[in-house]
């Protein structure tokens, strides 16, 4: 569920998803009541910079509209792919505290996780049945993940990786989603959610649709590049997380890729380690990427380096103030938290699982 945008020409499906966004966003402003929104992350680490600049701020963005918003911590999902999901709950906890200091409300937020609402995970198994393994096996992110996995000489595809697009239907279809924040690569999975609800209205509830077949909200965002001048991930090690400090802020940028041309110009197809610097401070420093390029000119990478750091650790230091302060709390506040919103999950999903049984016949 992480926005992620793509260089080059967009494809006509593409196209069609951005410009429908487009009208969705001057519809959720005008009745955001109406609109109830599934996103989430796998808890695999402590959140990061691209998460912030992704996703996560659009999230906050979109409760703050207010829009209902449904935050899953995607625990079963750590297994998809990895034999050791490492220390779980030391690791829900962080991904927690990065929400709450990022500025995800759980007063307006539920926020929860997989393994601790089983009806949403019943759900899987009438949804596998509306759909065929090929439909799963030319999923392209399902490829895409499948083969870093091979790349990375981790295990082959787990049953798990393959049925993950009818996994995340569940995930959405159980809250009645109607709203899903993604990245054009993610259109796939989410036109599966969407076949899982038309299919299960075509088969079980012709007379009155039960499902409704969500939207991709497909907003623009930040695709940001690591010091090694790859896409920012946790699992590459080339990630600046949230909770680093601000010495650890400085040595990052400072040891941050560019290229050997002085001037600086914002140039994203021939120079993407500068433009990734750029769009980065110019998030945090309320410009423009073209500006601040100007701005730097001839001064180089060194001084472009410079205002970077200091726009990120200025912008980022309400959001560590606060970590810091709900981390000296201790961990009853942040289980407190995931309680409620493990408990408003299950009821709702309970809820569900029991219209679809009756719908089904199999409400003995």
């Amino acid at each position: 569920m992480s926005v992620i945008t793509s260089p080059g020409a967009p494809t006509p499906a593409v196209a069609a998803a951005r410009e429908r966004s487009a009208e969705l966003e001057h519809l959720v402003a005008r009745n955001p009541a109406g609109y109830r929104v599934l996103t989430g992350d796998r808890p695999t680490g402590a959140l990061h910079l691209g998460h912030l600049l992704g996703t996560v701020a659009n999230r906050v963005r979109l409760q703050n509209l207010g829009v209902e918003v449904f935050l899953i911590v995607a625990d079963y999902q750590v297994i998809t792919d990895r034999d050791d999901a490492g220390d779980l709950p030391a690791t829900v906890r962080e991904v927690l505290l990065d929400y709450l200091a990022a500025g995800v409300d759980p007063a307006r937020s539920t926020v929860f996780t997989h393994s601790a609402v089983p009806a949403l995970n019943q759900l899987l198994l009438p949804f596998l049945s509306l759909v065929s393994v090929a439909e799963l096996e030319r999923n392209p992110t399902v490829k895409a993940e499948a083969e870093a996995s091979a790349a990375q000489g981790r295990r082959g595809t787990s049953g798990l990786l393959l049925t993950y697009p009818v996994h995340q239907a569940a995930d959405i279809l159980f809250c009645h989603g109607n709203l899903v924040p993604v990245g054009a690569d993610q259109l796939p999975h989410l036109e599966i959610t969407r076949t899982v609800a038309r299919r299960f209205n075509q088969r079980y509830a012709a007379a009155r649709p039960y499902f409704a077949e969500p939207d991709a909200l497909v907003t623009p965002s930040l695709t940001v590049l690591g010091d090694d001048g790859v896409k920012m991930s946790k699992s590459r090690g080339n990630a600046l997380e949230l909770r680093a400090s601000e010495d650890q802020t400085a040595a990052y940028f400072k040891r941050a890729r560019t290229d050997a041309d002085r001037t600086i110009t914002y140039e994203p197809e021939r120079r993407p380690e500068i433009a990734n610097l750029l769009r980065i401070g110019a998030h945090f420093s309320g410009t423009s990427p073209e500006a601040l390029a100007d701005e730097v000119g001839p001064a180089g990478a060194g001084r472009l380096k410079a205002l970077v750091t200091e726009a990120v650790v200025e912008g980022l230091r309400p959001l560590r103030a606060r970590r810091r302060e709900l981390a000296s709390a201790g961990p009853r506040y942040v289980a407190d938290v995931l309680a409620r919103g493990n408990a408003r999950a299950n009821e709702i999903a309970d809820r569900t699982l029991d219209d679809v049984r009756g719908l089904m016949g199999m409400r003995y």
